[in-house]
């Protein structure tokens, strides 16, 4: 193939010209990923919180950090705490300040847009920047299609223009320059403090939490109005974007599975929302309610999607939980398998459903009562265990702290000195202090095998890109991992363990710290 033109004001649009040649994507997928509200079709006056940054209110309710030290700051002073789960609580609360998070969950969550103006343009700083977009591209590692999307929209149809192979610096550019949006779609894969943000996020909300970086050039848009079928957090990290949020059409469109196709403007109807987001704003909104954004003529605009809660629902669980239920019921129940009447195809089915006839009644009394049974037997928490095994195998590594590292696998000294390796025994005492790295980094599941510990830790930055870490673990140490569950955060001495023998212990303790699912409370071999 022949190497591309460098950028210049004549190139430029022949290669916008020659990508729209190429096959179109479909509609803005804000990221990979309950019982929906009575009212979430036709929600109330949406809530416009506008708080100034600087108000009493706002700063109690911030919680750990406002705009001082930016993201980085924050995510130092939340490394401080010791429970993961109180570091995930302290970020979405301040995700969402100045809402309290109960007042979120209660209002807004999966029932309408939230506005929040903040009047501070430095909130997000450090969380991603453009320079940090370039830095990514100069990389070498981002590839057209794979990390990065080149879109438009205008005069009513989106396309994709996405050539082949590496995302060079000059190619990127020139379609920006040309009126073409960018879309990053990992930017935890380039950038380790959005990796930190999502990865503790991820345990708030027990669901995998992904994102996308959006670069609009002034005076256009990138997407075609459509829904998603996940929880957005839209974060305005520089410049400025006009939004307009519509509420679900119908019924059958409120929290989606799976989000739309491109719309039509005239599909849409009145805006419920129409805002300009500037630096340091949100705006939240649920699957389901239609969107779409445009660059004003004055300004860039560069956000980061924050989302959620894909195939996250009752349902979802259901589609896991009835097969299982209806496996065991036929094994244990000979009623699910005893034969059906020899005539019942001459009473049930569509072209019999208006007959007024006592045999239809019975046969569907009979499969009522065989639904409800179904309950009996539905394996509700190894239902629960294999969401949670996918939920492992979704998320992003955790990020370690400095101190963290000093006390983990990471951390451990073995290297090579004077000719040959030297600090490579790892040797767990009885009276070494231990603890899980995190709360939510492992799952214990029954499986046909055996007891499997699935983990996160040797996870990829990459959705998907390794398969899902386990060990297959002697049923004798299930007890000991759900007193290191249950002790977290707490240190913990190995002897305490309750397995039988000190041997056994000791085993365990050192193959997950092997695994970087334990830390222990002083470095293991002093350097």
């Amino acid at each position: 193939p022949k190497p591309e033109v460098p950028p210049s004001a004549a190139a430029a649009p022949n290669r916008v010209e020659r990508a729209k040649a190429r096959s179109k994507r479909g509609p803005e997928q804000e990221a990979p990923p309950q019982p929906p509200p009575s009212a979430t079709a036709a929600p109330g006056p949406v809530k416009r919180v506008e708080e100034s940054a600087d108000s009493p209110e706002a700063k109690q309710q911030r919680g750990p950090a406002g705009s001082p030290g930016g993201v980085s700051g924050l995510l130092q002073r939340l490394g401080r705490l010791e429970d993961s789960r109180q570091r995930a609580a302290e970020l979405f609360r301040w995700l969402v300040a100045p809402v309290a998070p109960e007042q979120f969950f209660g209002r807004y969550w999966e029932r309408a847009p939230l506005l929040l103006r903040r009047g501070d343009p430095g909130y997000y700083a450090g969380l991603f920047s453009t320079a940090d977009f370039d830095a990514a591209l100069r990389m070498g590692k981002v590839h057209f299609g794979t990390h990065l999307d080149v879109t438009s929209y205008a005069e009513g149809v989106r396309e994709t223009h996405n050539p082949s192979g590496r995302a060079l610096p000059a190619v990127v550019w020139d379609f920006y320059q040309n009126g073409c949006s960018l879309r990053l779609l990992c930017p935890q894969a380039f950038s380790t403090t959005v990796w930190q943000f999502l990865s503790i996020l991820q345990e708030h909300f027990g669901s995998m939490v992904g994102a996308n970086t959006y670069l609009t050039p002034p005076g256009t848009q990138g997407f075609a109005p459509h829904y998603d079928d996940i929880e957005a957090f839209v974060l305005q990290l520089e410049g400025k974007k006009h939004w307009r949020v519509y509420r679900p059409r119908t019924d059958a469109e409120v929290l989606p599975q799976f989000s739309s196709a491109n719309l039509t403007q005239a599909e849409l109807g009145e805006p419920i929302l129409e805002t300009v987001l500037e630096a340091g704003d949100l705006l939240y909104f649920p699957r389901g309610f239609i969107h779409q954004g445009d660059c004003l003529p004055d300004a860039h605009s560069l956000h980061i999607t924050v989302s959620s809660y894909q195939r996250n629902s009752w349902g979802d669980l259901l589609e896991k939980l009835l097969p299982a239920a209806l496996q065991m019921a036929l094994e244990e129940d000979v009623e699910y398998r005893q034969g059906l009447p020899m005539d019942y195809l001459r009473y049930m089915g569509v072209t019999n459903s208006d007959a007024v006839d006592t045999r239809r009644t019975a046969f569907m009394e009979k499969v009522q009562s065989l639904i409800k049974k179904l309950v009996d037997y539905a394996p509700i928490d190894a239902a629960v265990d294999q969401r949670a095994k996918s939920f492992l195998h979704d998320c992003l590594p955790p990020v370690l702290t400095q101190s963290e590292k000093a006390h983990s696998m990471l951390g451990f000294p073995a290297r090579w000195r004077d000719g040959g390796p030297c600090d490579i025994d790892i040797v767990m005492m009885k009276d070494t202090e231990v603890r899980l790295l995190r709360h939510g980094i492992i799952r214990l599941c029954n499986e046909e095998g055996g007891v499997v510990l699935y983990y996160t830790t040797e996870n990829s930055r990459v959705y998907h890109k390794e398969e899902p870490k386990f060990l297959e673990i002697d049923p004798e140490y299930t007890d000991s991992i759900e007193f290191l569950l249950s002790s977290y955060p707490k240190y913990v001495r190995v002897d305490t363990l309750p397995c039988e023998a000190l041997e056994d212990k000791i085993s365990l303790a050192t193959l997950l710290f092997e695994k970087g699912v334990l830390i222990t409370k002083k470095p293991l071999v002093q350097v």
